[in-house]
């Protein structure tokens, strides 16, 4: 069984970390370089840099930030945010970025992530997908924008679409789920295995260390993400990995 992976997310506006509850009300946490050289001491296996109001605000990640990140952390980063072209990807790869994570671009060009694909490689691009709960039409429904816009799209189909077109990874977020320290969203990613041919990260509602453990022991996810739990100290990367040795879990 591959090692599973436990990757710190960086959600920064205006070149500080913040952090909110279903992706607003959001809290200064603190700059990004101290904290991402934090992460590196303490064993992260990866990190997320997510520039959260790029998009919205339409405007273009900060790739000074990811220069000043990269020369600090020797992990694989993953940058999103803003990120319209192929352009776009190559100024973030050559800022340090080792990924690039497509959100709100892919669903208005989907090509991109052919695009990208084929210039960078399948394994520099991660579609990230954000999903809200439709009671009415029982489906997940692909968000955008932030979470502002709601696209009425199938996650699931979306999902399926993203890897034919070249995603070498996806970054799976519960706007449900994000910020409420309930656990991870278990059926939204029991219903990704189903379709999932390239790894996956899940994100959003980690609020103790056991969620890593029951997100991996009950979907076939190949990494967990969390953020407040991580920013304000409450667990530890060492935390986390000694807790899912113990239960049986591979880490590296």
């Amino acid at each position: 069984m591959l090692a599973k992976r436990i990757i710190p997310c960086l959600d920064v506006d205006d070149g500080r970390v913040k952090k909110g509850v279903n992706f607003v009300d959001l809290k200064d946490v603190g700059d990004p370089v101290e904290i991402a050289a934090s992460y590196q001491k303490q064993g992260a296996d990866e990190l997320v840099f997510l520039d959260i109001t790029a998009t919205s605000d339409h405007r273009q990640t900060m790739s000074d930030v990811i220069e000043q990140v990269s020369s600090q952390v020797f992990m694989p980063l993953t940058v999103g945010g803003g990120i319209r072209s192929v352009d776009d990807m190559q100024a973030m790869l050559r800022a340090g970025a080792d990924k690039v994570s497509l959100n709100s671009a892919a669903v208005h060009n989907p090509e991109l992530i052919t695009q990208g694909a084929e210039k960078f490689g399948k394994q520099c691009i991660v579609v990230a997908v954000d999903t809200k709960w439709n009671e009415s039409t029982k489906q997940f429904d692909v968000v955008i924008n932030g979470g502002r816009v709601n696209t009425g799209m199938n996650a699931i189909d979306w999902i399926k679409k993203v890897q034919d077109l070249g995603a070498g990874e996806l970054l799976v977020t519960s706007m449900d789920a994000d910020g409420t320290k309930q656990g991870y969203d278990i059926p939204l990613y029991q219903a990704i295995d189903k379709v999932a041919t390239v790894p996956v990260i899940a994100s959003g509602g980690c609020g103790k260390v056991e969620d890593f453990s029951e997100v991996f022991e009950d979907t076939k996810v190949d990494a967990a993400l969390a953020a407040s739990v991580f920013h304000f100290g409450e667990l530890t990367i060492a935390n986390v990995k000694q807790h899912l040795t113990n239960v049986g879990v591979t880490v590296r």
